[in-house]
């Protein structure tokens, strides 16, 4: 192995366990916090019905399951491609209206999905 090479895996390492530690805590934190219940209401507000809940249930972990996927480097392109189709779909019901920007400029806007989103990509691609 040359240098350039440890250089890229050092790279995906750090990637991966940062994109890993967003989604556990992302994943957690709304499951432990009573934000259940609130995403689940906001879903079944959304169309989803009574399987706002669930719904919410599975998105949140989803981010546990793909995030344990994504560190031990196994079973990762289903989780990763579900985790990918809701950062999408979040994208479209909750942050497009607001713009681009997360924060300065706006708020609650696209960009960090996007990020999410090629960072999860690149992930997959170093299978």
């Amino acid at each position: 192995m040359n240098i350039s090479t440890d250089k890229r895996n050092y790279g995906m390492l750090l990637l991966r366990l940062c994109v890993a530690l967003i989604l556990m805590v992302h994943g957690v934190t709304g499951m432990v916090e009573d934000g259940l219940l609130g995403f689940g209401g906001y879903l079944a507000g959304q169309g989803f019905g009574s399987l706002g809940l669930a719904m919410a249930w599975v998105i949140k972990l989803s981010h546990v399951v793909a995030a344990a996927c994504i560190v031990t480097r196994k079973w990762e392109m289903w989780p990763v491609l579900l985790t990918m189709v809701i950062l999408v779909a979040g994208i479209f019901m909750v942050h497009l209206p607001n713009g681009w920007f997360v924060v300065g400029g706006g708020f609650n806007g696209i960009e960090f999905n996007l990020l999410l989103i090629s960072a999860l990509a690149a992930i997959l691609f170093d299978r």
